[in-house]
């Protein structure tokens, strides 16, 4: 190749890696104190979290929770008719992000009782 367009095809290549460089390479400036503020939010957001770690592990600790698929395999009933022990408030749970947890312990109660209703083999409840 001709050394004029070696050195042009080198140029213009140290001209696009600059340029792309430049773009991730940018600086922003805030005042001290906005960055010192904003540090004493993280440190008492990561506190916040560290507390209800510490607050709620021991809760999931003692005892094994269960979702909707593993009480209805567990008991032997449909998704409708946990719903209908759930309505009724015959199963207590607790909601976390839009999902349903049981406590191991209350669905073995309510199993030791026996079912609230008569369950047909299909798994639907006579009422």
């Amino acid at each position: 190749m001709d050394t004029t367009l070696c050195s042009r095809l080198e140029s213009l290549y140290k001209f696009d890696f600059h340029r792309k460089i430049e773009r991730k390479m940018e600086v922003i400036a805030i005042p001290k104190s906005a960055l010192d503020g904003m540090k004493n939010k993280l440190r008492e957001l990561l506190e916040m979290t560290e507390n209800a770690t510490r607050k709620y592990t021991p809760i999931f600790k003692e005892e094994k929770w269960l979702d909707n698929q593993e009480v209805c395999l567990m008991m032997k009933i449909t998704k409708r008719t946990l719903q209908t022990y759930k309505d009724k408030g015959l199963l207590p749970y607790s909601r976390l992000n839009r999902k349903n947890y049981y406590k191991r312990s209350d669905v073995q109660a309510l199993l030791d009782a026996g079912h609230p209703y008569n369950i047909n083999d299909n798994g639907f409840t006579d009422e």
